[in-house]
Parts: structure tokens; sequence; C-alpha cells
């Protein structure tokens, strides 16, 4: 039997907290060498791409693949969203798919746990912090939830082109996290944030890096091509830099590959993968005045550790359909 999870039934049992820690140790696995992270296959058919993201965590147990689609004609056309994902999670023992469910929350929640995993790692151990949050849409909410995981966040900031994006952002999340949200002012007032997260689409660098202060850790995740960058050259250059993975930055992550084009940095101003961080290979901040940068790039080993935390947990609370195929 193959047990079908639902968009509904996914929101249902995950919980950012519990999705941060399965993050964290599926890092770990990376690094210590007990995951399989091939490269991600890309099939371009008319009017759309297929994205195959596999992974298996030894450790953890959890073997699965994701499958994205981007339709940009689907809203107009077939009344569907331009992005499209279903997660297969596998029998390690058997192989047989024995769960498929919901890619679209289990996304965006598994990439906020990543920026919840940096910043557990590499933020200012402060009593309390700011946070301010470039953006306003799903993704940043998940930013803002998952920071409020890691550290004592007091008050957010969110900054997006759209003011009436923010009073929504304001609604859903007030309550949810209850702490103080507000809408930014300036860009300037950004700046004075402790933890900065950028989850936007913008092609081009949001903020001048010479202006932000001392001691500031920043998750950026919107920007995912090697034509497109959140982040300036100068904040690249005054930040510790960490990569999800060294491959992903190197291949896919504007906001270091244009700085190495332009020759302002070399590549050895990578610093660290995220696992070797959290693993201790190599140290996070040195102290409180550096800056901090994590870069993400979403990796499949984040879907596989999450669909295995979902299928336990719905199982567990007798959630979901059973099918036979």
């Amino acid at each position: 039997m193959t047990l079908i999870l639902n968009r509904k039934d996914v929101m249902q049992v995950l919980d950012m907290k519990d999705c941060i820690n399965v993050v964290e140790k599926a890092f770990a696995e990376l690094s210590n060498g007990s995951a399989v992270l091939p490269l991600r296959t890309v099939i371009k058919p008319e009017g759309g791409v297929s994205l195959y993201m596999p992974a298996f965590l030894k450790e953890s147990g959890a073997l699965a693949c994701k499958v994205v689609t981007v339709y940009k004609n689907n809203p107009a056309k077939h009344n569907l969203p331009t992005t499209i994902g279903k997660v297969l999670l596998q029998d390690t023992e058997t192989g047989d798919v024995i769960c498929i469910m919901d890619g679209g929350y289990l996304t965006a929640v598994r990439t906020g746990a990543a920026s919840g995993v940096a910043t557990k790692f590499l933020a200012r151990e402060d009593k309390a912090q700011t946070a301010g949050i470039f953006g306003a849409g799903v993704q940043a909410k998940m930013q803002l939830w998952a920071v409020t995981e890691a550290r004592n966040i007091i008050k957010a900031v969110i900054y997006d082109v759209s003011g009436e994006a923010v009073d929504k952002f304001i609604a859903e999340m007030k309550p949810k996290l209850n702490i103080e949200i507000v809408k930014a002012k300036s860009v300037a007032e950004m700046l004075e944030c402790d933890i900065i997260c950028t989850a936007t689409s913008s092609s081009v660098p949001l903020f001048d890096g010479s202006k932000v202060k001392e001691g500031t850790h920043i998750n950026g995740i919107g920007s995912h091509t090697p034509d497109a960058r959140e982040l300036d050259t100068e904040i690249v250059k005054r930040s510790l830099f960490v990569g999800d993975s060294l491959e992903a930055c190197m291949n896919e992550a504007g906001d270091i590959m244009i700085p190495l084009k332009e020759n302002a940095i070399t590549h050895a101003h990578f610093y660290a993968e995220l696992g070797e961080i959290i693993t201790g290979k190599k140290t996070g901040r040195k102290d409180a005045k550096q800056i901090t940068l994590f870069k993400s790039n979403g990796l499949a080993i984040q879907d596989a550790a999450t669909a295995k935390l979902v299928y336990d947990k719905a199982v567990a609370m007798g959630i979901g359909t059973k099918i036979e195929i």
C-alpha cells in the first residue's frame, strides 16, 4: 500500500522546529559521507522544465526523489500553479515507493529550515535580536518562522515592493509567532537588524553591502541562477561565506559567481559548507563583530529528510489515504 498525502495533510504534520532538527542531521550526514546526493536531472519538454532531485540519507533511513516542474503557461491555460512539486518516498529495505506527497509546502518549510540551522550555528547568541526580512511571500514567512526558532527574536521588520503583501504578511505571522512585526520605512532600517534574510525574486542586489553593520548574520535565499543575485559584491567580500554546497554555489549562485568573475574574490573566499560547521570540521563565527553569510541553493537531502519526517508523523497520527498501486 502507498500512502498519499495532499498539501493539507503535509501542513497538518510538518512543524518548523522538527524540520530544523532533521535538516541539521541531513547536512551533517552530507559532510560525514553517509549521504548520497546526485546532481539533479533537468529535462526541458516543450513549454516547461522538469527537475528530478534524488537523495539518500543512510543514517536517517530516508530515500526519496522530488519531481518539480515549472510551466509558465499553467495558470492561463490549465488553471494550475506555475511550479508543481511531488515527493516520492521509498522504503530503504525494499525500494518500494511507500508514500507520494505534495512537495509545495514541504519545499517551503525545508528551505526555511536550512536558514534556521545556519542561524543557529552562525548568528550571534544575544539574548534578544531583531530580524529584517526582504520579501513578503511564502518563503519570506518561512524565513522568519525559522529564525525565531533559532534565536530569541523580539521584533521583525519586513520590506517588499508591495505594501499590500507586507500587510498580509504581518496579519498572518504576528499572531502565529507572537512577536512585534512592522513594515520597514526604508532599506536603511533593514540594515539595522541583527539577522537579515533575503527571500525575493530580485535579480539585482537589494542593498549596499558597505552599510551592513558589524555582527550581522545574513541568509541569502532568493537568487538561484548564475546571472542573478540579491547580495552585492561588497557584502560578499566583507562576510564569512558559508554555503549549503560548494558545488551548487559555484554552479548556480550568482551571489558568489559574479564577484568571482569580477576578480573581487577568489575561490578560497568560500569558507565552508554548512555541514562542515555543524560537524565541527570548521569553526563558525569568530567573534561578535564578524559578518556571517549563508547562501542557500536548496538540496535534495533536505527534501528526503523532511519527507521521512512527514511520513513518520502522518503514519503515527493516522493521516492520509492508503491506496494499492
